[in-house]
């Protein structure tokens, strides 16, 4: 059976001493839960949640990183200096560097490649607008961003991989995919990786569902054949909701 993993993404939220306060709280409540649990601060607070949660079982994440390992590019963050830091985990091609930033899938695919050469595991994001599904591309959006984006991963690399699925229509927006509108989504993206891989690496994978998640839906989403956790947005910045959602029962 898959290991519910739940992740909260920070975005651009909380100071460096903000974000160690909120790790403290969590650690008190998630260390050695059942579940995985990660949380991925922005980049200037990494440090001080990496002292916060030394020796505990929450994983540090990093929401992004540069395509090359170092060099003349201003502004960004290489693996090697997450690794320095202690961060465990990246998340790729999340929809907001997609749509906002404007990034391709090649560079997604580089990204993933070089996270894996130097041994961090992934959370690769795939995900369709809102347009895409009123036209009917659900499927044919998810598996092609998931082809692309793993392209040049092996089937041993893919042990370190996660899939997320978010559609960029519910992010942020209060709006959620119904469990079964997500979980045949998820039966898609597994199909994808059997093609891709084996039907043994795509019953191993963990996928999953990002969007608008909140106390009163991660349980039903749960329930789901397919959806094996939660990438946690808004909901995860404030300990009455986010641990909620670590903590969800699993009937």
């Amino acid at each position: 059976m898959r290991k519910p993993y739940l992740a909260g993404n920070w975005k651009m939220h909380k100071t460096a001493a903000e974000a160690a306060a909120f790790a403290a709280e969590l650690r008190s409540a998630l260390d050695r839960s059942p579940y995985t649990v990660m949380v991925a601060p922005p980049f200037t607070a990494l440090q001080a949640v990496a002292e916060a949660l030394s020796g505990s079982s929450i994983l540090l994440g990093a929401q992004n990183m540069c395509s090359e390992e170092s060099g003349a590019h201003t502004g960004e963050v290489s693996v090697l200096m997450l690794k320095d830091l202690g961060v465990s985990v990246v998340i790729l091609g999340h929809s907001e560097r997609r749509h906002t930033y404007g990034e391709t899938d090649e560079l997604i695919s580089a990204k993933v490649q070089l996270a894996l050469k130097h041994g961090l595991n992934v959370i690769l994001c795939v995900g369709e607008t809102l347009e895409e599904r009123e036209a009917g591309h659900v499927n044919h959006v998810v598996e092609s961003q998931l082809e692309l984006g793993l392209s040049g991963v092996s089937a041993a690399q893919l042990q370190q991989v996660v899939i997320a699925y978010e559609p960029v229509w519910a992010i942020g927006t209060g709006k959620t995919a119904t469990p079964e509108d997500a979980d045949s989504v998820h039966e898609v993206i597994r199909a994808k990786l059997a093609a891709l891989y084996s039907k043994s690496a795509a019953d191993a994978m963990v996928i999953q569902y990002g969007g608008s998640v909140k106390p009163d839906n991660i349980a039903g989403l749960m329930a789901k054949p397919n959806i094996d956790g939660a990438l946690v947005g808004g909901a995860s910045l404030k300990p009455e909701s986010f641990i909620p959602i670590a903590q969800f029962d699993r009937a």
